[in-house]
């Protein structure tokens, strides 16, 4: 089956009002970005809907699969078209319904005639058009009310459109629509969820990562890269910051006690995020913490990472348990990346007896022993920035 465009529908963007506009340009641009390879792609935008064209149905193919995963679309349905005289449409019709399965199914026929031109007025549309299909398809049952099958038929000047079939959307808000935010990215299964989340409700995100070489290796630089590009199919690029953390890291464990160390890391980190933040325009840090699931994810501990900034921390995973992080992780393709066994610098120095109820003021006295500032300014500094997705060709190219 040809396909001639795809019908793609807002969802919660219909909701908007004088700045719905807006809205639909971020997604619009979201989507050419998403897109940007496929060459015969043309997008039309209009209020309530948008229209996907493109001459080469390998890239309409494309679009399909790529589509339900870009925030902001509700859904969206293949269109085939015809002329517009009634044997051309009861023709199409049968194409459009055969293309998927039909036994067991419910049916009914939709009309939308802008045209007012065209001789039949809808009630008589439908009945000559759902015959048809009835005596090729006998198995459909017809149905009123939310069939398994909604043949819509829309007649225009320039001739009639046909969709049946709907593919759900990724839903949300169009990534950018509502700022920017850095997300610390661990390499773990959370944050890369969280930054998923973040970009549900149309936040735009860079990615910072800390690394420790030689204590962390190449591998799991190239774990985080991706975990980074898969969040990049979800309509927007991805900047990826990855901090030299060796010297710090170094420091703490022989300047800091053991058991505070984890406290002082999380502290550092969120100081050299910040800094990047206010480099970068970001308006928040976006973590994936979910609350008591480690020791440094207490509220003690929390408050005491906390007191290093007044940058708003946005944490969506706080009130979630793993299991509910893993099953979306699963779901948007993350898991498998994440579990691959190169461990990050929270892994490796991770110490053996961590506080759960730091005290803040303990925590700034065993700190106050060490200058850290001018290693943070140093590590902000020599930061390695990745823009993602990459071209497959140079995807190894610093690992070769």
């Amino acid at each position: 089956m040809e396909w001639n465009e795809l019908l793609i529908r807002y969802g919660e963007l219909s909701l908007k009002g004088r700045n719905r506009n807006t809205f639909v340009r971020k997604l619009r641009n979201n989507i050419k970005e998403a897109l940007r390879d496929l060459k015969t792609v043309v997008i039309k935008p209009e209020r309530d809907r948008m229209f996907l064209i493109a001459e080469d149905q390998q890239d309409m193919k494309e679009a399909i699969a790529r589509l339900p995963y870009i925030f902001g679309i509700q859904s969206f349905s293949p269109v085939a078209k015809c002329e517009a005289s009634l044997d051309a449409i009861k023709e199409k019709a049968l194409e459009v319904i055969g293309a998927d399965e039909t036994e067991g199914k419910t049916f009914k026929v939709e009309i939308r005639r802008t045209d007012k031109s065209f001789p039949l007025v809808t009630g008589e549309l439908q009945q000559e058009i759902g015959g048809h299909v009835l005596r090729h398809f006998p198995e459909l049952i017809v149905k009123m009310k939310k069939p398994d099958i909604l043949l819509h038929v829309e007649i225009r000047e320039e001739g009639a459109f046909l969709t049946a079939k709907v593919y759900e959307g990724a839903g949300g808000m169009p990534v950018g629509s509502n700022g920017h935010s850095m997300l610390m990215l661990s390499g773990g299964i959370d944050s890369p969820v969280a930054g998923y989340l973040m970009m549900k409700r149309g936040v735009s995100i860079d990615a910072i990562h800390f690394a420790s070489p030689p204590f962390t290796s190449e591998l799991a630089k190239k774990k985080v890269m991706d975990l980074a590009e898969k969040l990049s199919t979800f309509g927007a690029a991805v900047r990826l910051h990855i901090i030299p953390f060796t010297e710090i890291q170094q420091m703490i464990v022989t300047q800091v006690p053991d058991n505070v160390s984890m406290t002082t890391t999380r502290r550092l980190m969120l100081q050299i995020a910040d800094k990047v933040r206010q480099e970068e325009g970001a308006l928040a840090i976006v973590t994936g913490e979910s609350l008591g699931q480690v020791a440094s994810q207490t509220l003690e501990s929390l408050t005491a990472i906390n007191a290093v900034t007044e940058t708003p921390i946005l944490r969506p995973l706080i009130a979630a348990d793993k299991l509910e992080i893993i099953q979306i992780a699963q779901k948007i393709g993350t898991y498998d990346i994440s579990i691959q066994p190169y461990e990050d610098c929270c892994t490796i120095f991770s110490p053996s007896n961590p506080k759960t109820k730091p005290r803040l003021e303990k925590v700034v006295y065993y700190e106050s022993f060490s200058d850290f500032a001018p290693l943070v300014e140093e590590a902000v500094k020599n930061r390695e920035t990745v823009q993602l997705p990459l071209q497959q060709e140079d995807a190894f190219e610093d690992l070769l």
